[in-house]
């Protein structure tokens, strides 16, 4: 593992984040509460913000996707999605919920800057983000699939449109 020249735990609270707010809104699996932490931790995201019945750590099934992610990425809790929203809005955060709805925006078509101070919201495994979420929201990113099937998984989702928005800044 020395060889990799992976960080330290200290290393990685000091280093300095990528300007995105991953907001999670009643996510029901701990497994992807914690592939998410993992993914945050993968591209040094500021946060994360666990809202509604979104499970928090600890608990060993978030920890054992996590794999120590919960002790690197920074993270808060509320009951409402909503006012995290107007409070990362309130901060200078362009917010933006991934869901497929009529005139979402293609992940590939997005056009932000690399400067941006994004907060991205992922919303509950099977019904999506909530609608009065979603209106608060400056639009919807939407991953295109080729199948026949029309959705990720969460985690799948976050590595996704994660990595999109991350790669311009490496």
């Amino acid at each position: 593992m020395s060889e990799l020249g992976r960080m330290s735990v200290d290393g990685f609270r000091r280093a300095e984040k990528t300007p995105i707010r991953i907001v999670l809104d009643n996510v029901r699996s701990m497994h992807n509460v914690g592939s998410v932490f993992r993914t945050a931790d993968a591209f040094l995201i500021e946060g994360i913000d666990l809202c509604g019945y979104t499970p928090r750590p600890p608990h060993r099934d978030i920890h054992k996707t996590a794999l120590g992610a919960t002790e690197t990425v920074a993270w808060t809790s509320s009951d409402d999605a909503k006012a995290v929203v107007l409070r990362l809005q309130q901060e200078g955060y362009e917010v933006w919920a991934v869901e497929q709805v009529k005139g979402s925006v293609m992940l590939q078509e997005l056009d932000i800057c690399t400067d941006d101070r994004l907060a991205i919201v992922f919303g509950n495994e099977v019904d999506g983000v909530q609608e009065d979420v979603i209106a608060l929201c400056k639009g919807c990113i939407e991953i295109p699939q080729l199948g026949m099937k029309h959705s990720l998984n969460i985690s799948v989702a976050a590595g996704v449109v994660l990595w999109e928005l991350c790669r311009g800044r490496f």
